[in-house]
């Protein structure tokens, strides 16, 4: 399926994402209850931050910070459970819920807001040390330059952004193959019509998954960082690795790091990245 596909009215950024948002209605009650999330186990106890996100965020215990695209919390609660004051963002009502719930049973003070990330100074008043996004969430966004301009608005003086993603060299590849080779399929640079991708929910019943197709937009590197950088930010650092935080192509194989990686014989290439830009101090 392709963007020509929409159903009837004017191909606008909005269409899309109401086509985005009526599949994350369907998917996250399934993927909630899928022993890919296990919730469960992380009401228990879990936590979904990795020691290099960790490190690169550095002490968040007594913070506050906004996660943008928060899904269903569970990276919202992690930080909680590092001692931040969170705040989680999602423009989909199914995801929020699942999110409040959560937090009523691990950190009530956690704050829920349900927006589109592009209009939340509408709907979220206040200032935060730390604004964090992560794991192949910018690609739902259609305009980089605005929500550069949202993240540096929510930054309070003197704090930072956090953004850990997938690499935009990675989205080039052809995720379709099943074989280990590499072989492009993707241009590195956005078009103004979103690209395609069909997938099936994972669930943990196969017979209750949801077929849909997501649309998404590229964003070069170049294009991220310079969305920040003209928002007032300081580039802190960028640092671009070869693995990422979940199976972005059929061949990669997870280590016990739970990193997953291109298996041995392929050539090294960057797969995910990691940024962090500041606000001065007032």
């Amino acid at each position: 399926m392709s963007a020509a596909d929409l159903p009837r009215g004017p191909r606008d950024p909005e269409a899309y994402l109401r086509k985005n948002r009526e599949l994350w209605r369907l998917w996250t009650p399934l993927k909630a209850a899928s022993t890919q999330y296990d919730l469960a186990g992380f009401r228990a106890g879990g936590s979904r931050m990795r020691a290099l996100e960790r490190a690169e965020v550095g002490e968040v215990s007594g913070r506050s910070l906004l996660h943008l695209q928060c899904h269903v919390g569970i990276d919202t609660l992690s930080w909680a459970r590092l001692g931040a004051r969170v705040t989680g963002v999602d423009f989909a009502a199914e995801g929020v819920a699942t999110a409040r719930s959560l937090a009523a049973d691990i950190d009530p003070s956690a704050v829920f807001v349900e927006a589109d990330v592009l209009a939340l100074p509408d709907h979220l008043d206040g200032h935060f040390d730390i604004v964090y996004t992560s794991h192949g969430v910018l690609g739902w966004l259609p305009d980089l330059r605005r929500w550069a301009e949202v993240v540096a608005h929510f930054i309070a003086p003197g704090g930072f952004v956090y953004v850990f993603e997938s690499h935009p060299a990675a989205w080039m590849l052809d995720n379709r193959l099943d074989t280990a080779e590499l072989r492009l399929r993707y241009s590195y640079f956005g078009e103004p019509e979103p690209l395609s991708f069909e997938y099936r929910s994972p669930t943990a019943v196969p017979d209750r998954e949801v077929p849909g197709v997501e649309y998404a937009w590229g964003h070069s590197l170049g294009e991220i960082v310079s969305g920040l950088a003209s928002a007032g930010l300081t580039i802190e650092f960028l640092h671009e690795w070869p693995f990422v935080a979940w199976r972005m192509l059929p061949c990669m194989v997870e280590h016990d790091d739970y990193w997953w990686r291109l298996p041995d014989g392929l050539p090294s290439i960057p797969l995910s990245f990691s940024l962090r830009a500041s606000k001065p101090p007032a």
